[in-house]
């Protein structure tokens, strides 16, 4: 490889500085990751990613999650290709709005109706939004630590956020029933909604799946409250059930927010919703020029019959079971202590007495440069498009990997 396209990562990030504030923006800054990583791609197939210096990964990355089916599903970029080529962004949209919304609210069972926008953000905050409408409610209760978007009421960065952004919010602990009930008691009379993600998904944390009995008080108090209970689906939606992600504890929110895989890398959002909130949901005034581009949701129609039909969700989890079983061999026979939390189909992987990451960035970088895209501390994804050699072919890189940290 010559020197100029082993260069080009490099180049690019140059280039950004003078263009871009701070050259990029985000969870996507590579900046925020161990050095040695790229910041720019150019192509993508299946499981695998090739960044701008031409290397070669095997993803468990997966864009950051939209990525269900894998990269270019030849049936989604069909779908895609059909309607992009009768229009995307019109006056109106096309009838794929409707077929879409047909579809979700055949397939989510707690969904009455169905509306759409561009990204996570967008879908949390029309959530909230439609709780206050319909109960007249000022408060929204949240997870201490958990992510439901990037602008001011919402954001990890305090920068340029105001106290009355927040004025309304009350934090309890996930999966704890006592500090939930705890702050329903203290909010009582003004709480609009209870917010709760699929799973516990901090950033650099274990993960944790949510008890059924804490699934089921947060509904219990939800009822007692006449407020709404939303589930933020937008990291898990479609990667643990097609029905959403606590149809896994028997309990169905009033409201969901959906993003990421529900068209396999194409921009789109959803909530949906009871009975009981559409009337809010007509009421309200959200909107974006490019929420109803047809395109996406043909890729949407496209994905969500694919993961239905081929049983998507039990191929990413025979893949995780896979990795995980191999990752955990391996470390032990290294002498290394891992953690291996969440669905296996959305793994976290963290070592015990690593507080600074010297241990998971080491680990990671070695994987990197052996081929393999993994996160030192966020959510990682599983595809449907990952196969046992695909598996396979990780672990052979990981166990160097491994090998490499254990000489540390």
């Amino acid at each position: 490889m010559d020197q100029q396209v082993t260069n080009l990562d490099r180049e690019l990030r140059a280039r950004a500085l003078r263009v871009i504030p701070g050259a990029m923006w985000g969870h996507q800054n590579a900046l925020r990751l161990p050095e040695g990583y790229p910041q720019y791609f150019t192509r993508t197939e299946g499981c695998r990613t090739w960044d701008s210096n031409g290397r070669e990964y095997i993803d468990f990355i997966c864009g950051w999650g939209p990525m269900i089916l894998g990269y270019n599903d030849p049936d989604v970029e069909a779908a895609a290709v059909r309607q992009r080529s009768n229009g995307d962004c019109m006056n109106g949209p096309s009838e794929r709005l409707v077929e879409l919304a047909e579809l979700v609210v055949e397939t989510v069972p707690h969904a009455d109706w169905a509306m759409f926008s561009k990204n996570g953000t967008d879908a949390t905050t029309a959530c909230i939004t439609i709780a206050r409408a319909g109960t007249g409610r000022r408060k929204v209760l949240l997870a201490r630590g958990a992510y439901h978007g990037a602008i001011p009421w919402c954001t990890p960065s305090v920068a340029g956020v105001t106290e009355e952004d927040r004025a309304h919010l009350a934090y309890f602990e996930y999966n704890d029933a006592a500090s939930l009930e705890a702050l329903v008691e203290a909010n009582k009379g003004d709480i609009a909604a209870i917010v709760v993600s699929a799973f516990r998904h901090d950033l650099g944390k274990d993960h944790e799946l949510p008890t059924p009995e804490f699934a089921r008080r947060a509904r219990e108090l939800a009822d007692e409250a006449n407020a709404a209970l939303i589930v933020d689906d937008v990291r898990a939606g479609f990667r643990l059930d097609m029905g959403g992600s606590w149809e896994v504890v028997g309990v169905r929110p009033d409201l969901a927010a959906w993003s990421k895989a529900i068209a396999n890398g194409h921009a789109l959002a959803a909530v949906t919703g009871n009975d009981r909130f559409r009337d809010a949901a007509t009421r309200i005034y959200t909107t974006g020029s490019f929420w109803t581009a047809s395109v996406s949701m043909a890729a949407a129609i496209a994905t969500i019959k694919k993961l239905r039909d081929t049983d998507g969700i039990g191929k990413m989890r025979t893949a995780g079971q896979r990795l995980r079983d191999g990752l955990e061999a391996q470390a032990l026979r290294h002498g290394l202590k891992i953690r291996q939390t969440g669905p296996v189909q959305m793994p976290v992987i963290l070592f015990d007495d690593d507080a600074d990451r010297r241990l998971g960035n080491a680990f990671c970088l070695e994987a990197l440069a052996r081929g393999v895209y993994l996160h030192p501390t966020h959510t990682m994804f599983l595809s449907a498009a990952h196969t046992n050699a695909d598996i396979d072919a990780a672990l052979q890189a990981t166990d160097e990997a491994f090998a490499a940290v254990a000489r540390l």
